[in-house]
Formats: structure tokens, C-alpha cells, sequence
């Protein structure tokens, strides 16, 4: 597996991400397609000039044209200040393979190595057992439930943490 940054060739990955309603059945259903394709080019601006981390899931080098998902880390202020947060989906046909658990942790040692984005928050819905999942083993801490605003929408998500340096388990 690797990771690398998006593209503004990513545009159909991001189309079965985020307009499908099974994908988005946690995040408040589909996103509609307009817009994806300047959301895209945003991203891989975004990422290349490494205000973000904004990663593409490649599950085999040998074939980098196909993609099993995304993760990003990014900072954005959440009305107390700023924190760090950390995202991932996972494509239907890739997922309960472990790749967004490596994908993840990959990302997570990236920060710790490069002691980048310091304590590092997530926030999957509360009904997402496979991304609890993910926090859970990787070592997060379960802060509470709360409300966050995903794409205009309020939804009901736990909210966990880890400070990659000393907790990545």
C-alpha cells in the first residue's frame, strides 16, 4: 500500500466517495456531484503546497491508477481554536481488508515522525463501528460524544484522540 496526494485527476474517485449514499449513509447522505471537481482541484492545492496532508489510498503500487480510498490530516479551527483532524473512507470493494487501519496508522506515523499536527483528533459517527474501529485499536482516546458540522450537516460523532508521538499503539 501507499499514499500519495491527490490529483486533480482524483475527480472520479472523489464522485464514488462522497456522492454515493451508501458511502455517505454516516455523514449525512450524498454530497452532490457539482462542485466535486473544484473540490478536488481545492484538495490538491491544498496538498501541494502541504497545508494538508490529503492522501490517496493506492492499495497496490504496481497498479497506481487504482485507488481504495482517501485519509487526510488538516488543521481548521473548531470555534475553541485550532485543532488537528484526521479522516479516511474506504471504497465498498476494499473495505474489511485492514486498508484503512494501515492507511491510518501509515499516516499517524508520518506525523510522529515528522512531529507535525501534535495531538491529532477524529471524529467518526457514532453509528460508524469500522471507523470507531479503527480509533479504538490504533490507540485513540474516546473524549465524548458530541455534535460536528460535516458539509453543512450536524451529526452525531464520537470524538477521539491521539497524540501520535506517545500513543500510537
Amino acid at each position: 500500500m501507499q499514499l500519495r496526494n491527490v490529483t486533480p485527476d482524483d475527480v472520479d474517485a472523489y464522485i464514488r466517495m462522497r456522492c454515493d449514499p451508501v458511502m455517505m449513509a454516516d455523514l449525512g447522505g450524498p454530497l452532490p456531484r457539482e462542485g466535486m471537481k473544484d473540490k478536488v482541484q481545492r484538495d490538491a492545492d491544498e496538498a501541494a503546497a502541504d497545508h494538508a496532508w490529503i492522501k490517496m489510498i493506492v492499495p497496490d503500487a504496481e497498479v497506481p491508477d487504482v485507488v481504495a480510498g482517501i485519509v487526510t490530516i488538516w488543521s481548521h479551527d473548531i470555534g475553541t481554536g485550532p485543532i488537528s483532524e484526521i479522516g479516511w473512507m474506504v471504497l465498498p470493494e476494499f473495505q474489511g481488508r485492514g486498508v484503512g487501519k494501515r492507511a491510518v496508522r501509515a499516516l499517524l506515523e508520518q506525523a510522529r515522525d515528522e512531529d507535525r499536527w501534535g495531538v491529532v483528533h477524529a471524529f467518526p459517527a457514532t453509528s460508524n463501528g469500522a471507523s470507531n474501529g479503527i480509533c479504538r485499536s490504533l490507540g485513540f482516546r474516546l473524549v465524548a460524544e458530541r455534535n460536528v458540522t460535516f458539509a453543512d450537516r450536524v451529526l452525531r460523532s464520537n470524538h477521539w484522540t491521539i497524540a501520535p508521538r506517545t500513543d500510537l499503539a
